[in-house]
């Protein structure tokens, strides 16, 4: 930031013909001998100093009980619920079978 050296007012910068100068508002001082600040800075990432822990991408973290699955009769399977119909009806029930992958529902 620059002032003017006539009247004390901001100069600030404008652009014509690809250069920059600074300008006053207020009585039209130029100063022609302007060149912009760059700043620059580096930043230093520090290690993690907590313990990382890799998941598996297939793994889900749903809860598991004990269902049929209806295509392959395995007895164990994950489920979670959804709201898929109105507010005021039950949510319905999602279940996915732990074996084959098979997914299926249950109406509330």
């Amino acid at each position: 930031m620059d002032f003017c050296k006539k009247c004390g007012s901001i100069m600030v910068a404008k652009e014509e013909k690809k250069r920059i100068f600074l300008a006053c508002r207020s009585c039209d001082f130029t100063l022609k001998k302007y060149k912009p600040l760059e700043i620059e800075e580096s930043v230093k990432k520090r290690p993690l100093e907590t313990d990382i822990v890799i998941v598996e991408k297939n793994q889900e973290a749903l809860p598991k009980t004990r269902a049929e699955c209806p295509k392959c009769s395995h007895t164990e399977a994950v489920w979670w619920m959804q709201q898929t119909r109105s507010a005021d009806e039950a949510p319905t029930l999602f279940l996915r079978c732990t074996k084959c992958r098979h997914s299926w529902r249950e109406y509330g």
